[in-house]
């Protein structure tokens, strides 16, 4: 005999944020083993998976992909128990001996269209590395179950430089002009292939519809809200000099790495950030109505880029507590979780202020950041860069290069006032730039 649970998304995870369907890893009479990933859900802030709980079988599917789903809503129908240990090894003899047990046969239809389909189901995180890479799915080899491709299946073709060539075989190289290196440089007529052709025709617009995310929708709706109804946005820029945290990063990077932490600009950010909240705790705080609640913990949400699928702010508690390698740690582990797909609605909740470390990808200074409701402040580091800034040495007004950078505050100006948000940041640039001393 065997018994028959539902397939529901556990209590508590969702953490009180709407989820949809965003797809299927497994179809009805699928063999699925504890743990192995069934669904996959979108709410507005990640996508999570809903595992098995025990080994069996897919009975029923009942949930539709773009359905809106309920904690504790019934998706489907796992069948589990002894009878179903039995199935397992008698499924994967027919499928090795199709045709010698006609009882069997359903049984080999189910596993045949299994294999021919479960390329298709790409987790977060392979559809990630996919797109960061401009790969195709289509010459990765799967090693997951029924031919699924796995992170660690593109890591390794991306570590294989014959993988590589494969890939980029079919597309063609282009020359500085824009044509392809194969393509001859005139025509047999003489006519050379940059003359100008006026015979062109105007024709209208064409384009492709691409749906958006729930996680975009959601996006696009907190910004509007909290830019346009709910805070006045004004931000305060000042410099930064990098120089002593450049430096203790290079002493200390080899130390933390032999303990398996990764050591970045945005952990000394996030200290930085503590300590001058600690002196300004108005910009850890919450606008309400009738006060202003200032929080005893420091919890900095880290503004994390999922490339064209989004953003996601993953918040390190409590950071005030910690020292530069306990918040190194934490960073490490929560940026990880968002760019590997596995954030959990918990783990983005509590944030009381925000970093938009924004000069990762090259800009110097983005005005205004938009806060990250209910909060009332968020900073913003723009892109370190070498520049020439007068300094005084030896009681001369002297021209020297300094790594520097913008840092941006902004803020909701129900809460806040110009002395606070430039107090703020001279606290903070004074952190960073007299890291060591």
């Amino acid at each position: 005999m065997s018994d028959v649970i539902d397939i529901v998304l556990p209590e508590g995870q969702l953490e009180g944020t709407s989820a949809t369907l965003a797809a299927w890893l497994v179809k009805e009479g699928a063999v699925v083993k504890e743990g192995e990933p069934l669904a996959e859900l979108e709410t507005d802030k990640v996508v999570m998976e809903v595992c098995a709980t025990h080994s069996g079988i897919i009975q029923s599917i009942s949930a539709n992909i773009g359905d809106d789903v309920a904690p504790e809503q019934v998706l489907g129908k796992l069948a589990v128990g002894a009878s179903v240990a039995q199935e397992e090894p008698a499924k994967q003899t027919v499928t090795s001996e199709a045709g010698t047990d006609s009882d069997m046969a359903p049984m080999v239809d189910v596993s045949l269209n299994e294999d021919e389909s479960a390329r298709q189901f790409i987790s977060p995180a392979v559809r990630r590395l996919l797109r960061e890479n401009d790969l195709s799915i289509e010459p990765i080899p799967g090693t997951g179950k029924r031919g699924r491709v796995t992170r660690d299946d593109v890591i390794n073709f991306l570590k294989n430089p014959q993988s590589r060539k494969v890939e980029s075989a079919a597309k063609p190289e282009i020359t500085p002009a824009g044509l392809p290196k194969s393509e001859p440089v005139s025509t047999a007529s003489g006519e050379s292939p940059f003359s100008f052709n006026d015979n062109r025709q105007s024709r209208p617009l064409q384009g492709e519809m691409v749906p958006h995310s729930q996680m975009r929708k959601s996006i696009a709706s907190h910004m509007v809200e909290s830019l346009l109804e709910t805070s006045p946005h004004v931000t305060s820029v000042f410099e930064m000099d990098m120089t002593n945290i450049i430096e203790h990063r290079k002493w200390h990077k080899k130390e933390y790495e032999e303990l398996g932490v990764k050591l970045t600009f945005t952990s000394y950010f996030l200290a930085a950030m503590a300590k001058a909240a600690e002196q300004v705790p108005q910009v850890n705080a919450r606008f309400h109505e009738d006060a202003l609640e200032l929080f005893s913990d420091i919890n900095i949400g880290v503004g994390t880029a999922l490339g064209d699928s989004g953003l996601v702010v993953p918040v390190v508690e409590q950071v005030q507590d910690m020292n530069l390698f306990e918040i190194s740690k934490r960073l490490n582990h929560m940026t990880n979780k968002a760019r590997d797909g596995k954030l959990t609605p918990a783990d983005m909740k509590n944030g009381t202020i925000t970093i938009s470390n924004h000069g990762v990808s090259g800009s110097l200074f983005a005005t205004p950041i938009i806060i990250n409701q209910p909060q009332v402040a968020i900073l913003g580091v723009g892109k370190l860069e070498k520049r020439v800034v007068v300094r005084e040495v030896n009681g001369v007004d002297t021209m020297v290069i300094k790594p520097m950078c913008y840092v941006s505050l902004s803020i909701d100006h129900r809460a806040l006032d110009a002395h606070q948000t430039n107090l703020f940041l001279s606290h903070f640039v004074d952190v960073i730039e007299k890291w060591g001393e």
